[in-house]
């Protein structure tokens, strides 16, 4: 395997690892703030145990969701200094913003949130926890913008062959980047959804004593599924517009764009490779199935008994839990592999972006690198599986510390 090659996977094992965390990250994100707010405004004790249990979940992906994306960031300047060098001008903008305005500050303040239990006041408690909600939307949107950019680039001259930037407003309102942040956004509440209802149905598939505390969590992770999985597709679709030509092969405007290419940059196939529409169709289907569960939810929801003793219905919402990932996966290879042979769409040619590396050592940080993702990876389903099984009575987050013994007083006799 040549080193483009090797690069382009790694960037795929890389990117589509990291994805799967912030899905899980941004959902879980807003409905941690949600059961917050209302244990904030109700004083509802079962309702700040759900803060405690499903944020404790939500800590942990995010902790290792950050290795992962180091580690994504890393690879892209090692492997990818040809794009640096002629477009990172513009494609570095909204990333260094991602960096800067929001990923400090979300760190911050989540760290506050974490230590602040019993220490802060409940109000400032809560406005932290939005504030991380609130600031990992922004990063999300900043990284989509700088995708956006790569699909669809705006805003920018060429200048002796190297990218400027003429108008951030043109590429922060590019309508590739922003539709795509919406679509990710419900994307992550559908993804906090499914995992929050399995979750709830593995407790009370088991019998469990907690019976109030998961039927609510149920309910919650249901009415989120029923609200997202709609706006998900509208998001999806309305994209549709801002695709590139070039992945409706056969049609007038692929053909069009196919001959405009071989005008402009010599012979080659422009057109997207298969593995494009293998995506497309596979995303579709997991939506489709998606759909068919948030109506079995529909159904099933005005009815507490039956969220509480279907066993039948337990099992598929724990079954459905990997619905969304799937659907996510097979949406990105869509989105990236059918920018193909582009890094920028018609501006530059992914075997022009990469770098003038020996591809031994491109070889290496493959291995080393798609190993450690598998270990994180491996490490994270571990330890959510473990913390969620354990339930509400083994959260940590936010419990009190166990009480320091005293010194023994030694009273002196006379």
């Amino acid at each position: 395997m040549d080193a483009l090659m090797l690069a382009r996977v790694q960037f795929a094992v890389t990117a589509g690892s990291h994805f799967l965390f912030v899905a899980l990250t941004l959902g879980l994100a807003t409905l941690v703030a949600v059961m917050q707010t209302r244990a904030t405004l109700t004083r509802s004790a079962v309702h700040e145990r759900m803060v405690r249990f499903w944020g404790q979940l939500y800590v942990i992906n995010y902790a290792v969701g950050i290795v992962t994306g180091l580690v994504m960031e890393f690879q892209l300047g090692l492997n990818w200094s040809g794009m640096t060098k002629v477009t990172g001008g513009v494609f570095g903008a909204p990333l260094a913003m991602e960096t800067v305005v929001a990923f400090f500050v979300e760190a911050t303040f989540l760290g506050l949130w974490i230590f602040g239990w019993g220490r802060l006041n409940r109000w400032l408690h809560l406005a932290l926890i939005w504030v991380v909600t609130l600031t990992a939307y922004l990063s999300a949107f900043f990284v989509l913008v700088a995708n956006g950019w790569l699909q669809r680039p705006v805003g920018y001259e060429m200048v002796n062959g190297t990218a400027r930037l003429t108008d951030l407003g043109a590429v922060l309102s590019n309508p590739t980047g922003v539709l795509a942040f919406f679509h990710v956004l419900f994307g992550g509440l559908l993804t906090a959804g499914f995992f929050m209802a399995g979750v709830s149905a593995y407790h009370l598939f088991r019998r469990t004593a907690e019976t109030e505390f998961f039927r609510r969590s149920m309910r919650i992770g249901l009415v989120t599924v029923i609200a997202a999985v709609i706006p998900v597709v509208i998001f999806g679709g309305t994209q549709f517009q801002y695709v590139q030509p070039t992945k409706s092969a056969g049609s007038d405007k692929g053909l069009a764009a196919q001959a405009d290419f071989v005008a402009r940059f010599g012979p080659g196939d422009y057109m997207a490779p298969q593995q494009a529409q293998l995506g497309e169709t596979i995303m579709i289907f997991g939506w489709s199935l998606m759909v068919l569960v948030a109506l079995v939810a529909l159904v099933k929801l005005p009815f507490g008994r039956w969220l509480v003793r279907g066993r039948i219905f337990h099992t598929l919402m724990i079954v459905a839990v990997p619905l969304p990932y799937l659907s996510m996966i097979a949406g990105w290879v869509f989105r990236e592999v059918g920018r193909q042979p582009w890094m920028v769409y018609g501006v530059l040619k992914t075997r022009d972006a990469v770098s003038d590396v020996d591809p031994g050592l491109i070889t290496v940080s493959f291995v080393a690198f798609t190993g450690l993702f598998a270990v994180l990876i491996a490490v994270n389903v571990w330890l959510l599986a473990r913390f969620a099984r354990k339930g509400p009575e083994a959260a940590r987050l936010g419990a009190a510390p166990p009480p320091v013994p005293s010194e023994p007083t030694l009273t002196p006799t006379f």
